[in-house]
């Protein structure tokens, strides 16, 4: 797993209660929801690379046999 850093977030009441409710619906702690958040919005934004698939396949794409 790689390294993660710390970070300071400070964040209106009303918007950490309203994230906390939203991570617990979805059985994730606070900050993995918004690190989940966080991921999504770089990643529809294209400011997140792809992760690397084993073999370096694309995603829904099949390799050819050597």
């Amino acid at each position: 797993m790689p390294e993660r850093k710390p970070f300071l977030l400070r964040l209106a009441p009303d918007m950490h209660e309203a994230l906390a409710r939203w991570a617990a619906d979805e059985l994730r702690s606070l900050n993995g929801q918004i690190e989940f958040l966080l991921r999504e919005a770089l990643r529809r934004a294209g400011r997140l690379p792809a992760p690397s698939r084993p073999g370096g396949a694309e995603p829904g794409k099949r390799q050819r046999p050597g």
